[in-house]
């Protein structure tokens, strides 16, 4: 289910690219135009998790993000990766934490193949686009959402627990 899911909205990104949108193999997966902040959408599937957390990246320091990710598979390893729903969403400077050369990438590719899900901020992205005269290659498990700040108030309405190491 998790890949038929992700085949979608790749598909509904690729689609979007030939339109003259943004480059699947730059942004990696998008959200923003199935986005409802009444109804929040996400990669994995979590049917059976009893715990739901929001992990915030917003510093451009890869102490952060490790702490971040080590916090991450912490609670994955106290109550079970299928009993725990984990997104972290980095935006402003902690965007730079899903380069495709970022240090952690390889990382973030083991947690997102475990169920973490992980959203950027497309304000940041961009800005980060505008600043750099093209668009930052973000690994391909980052999930484009409307906006970082967005993103964590809409999973805090709908029962996430928030956290900003």
């Amino acid at each position: 289910m998790k890949q038929s899911i992700r085949m979608a909205i790749m598909g509904a990104v690729t689609a979007f690219s030939l339109l003259g949108g943004i480059s699947v193999a730059d942004a990696g997966i998008t959200i923003l135009k199935d986005s409802n902040f009444a109804s929040p959408t996400f990669t994995h599937s979590h049917p059976f998790a009893k715990e739901h957390i929001v992990l915030q990246v917003s510093q451009a320091s890869p102490a952060r993000w490790g702490l971040v990710l080590s916090n991450a598979q912490n609670l994955m390893n106290y109550f079970g990766q299928e009993e725990v729903q984990i997104v972290i969403v980095a935006f402003g400077p902690g965007l730079k934490m899903y380069l495709a050369n970022s240090p952690v990438a390889e990382k973030i590719a083991s947690m997102d193949a475990e169920g973490v899900e992980f959203d950027a901020c497309d304000n940041t992205y961009k800005a980060m686009t505008k600043e750099m005269g093209h668009p930052p290659k973000l690994v391909s498990q980052a999930v484009i959402v409307p906006g970082g700040i967005v993103r964590i108030m809409q999973l805090e309405q709908h029962g996430f627990d928030y956290v900003k190491p």
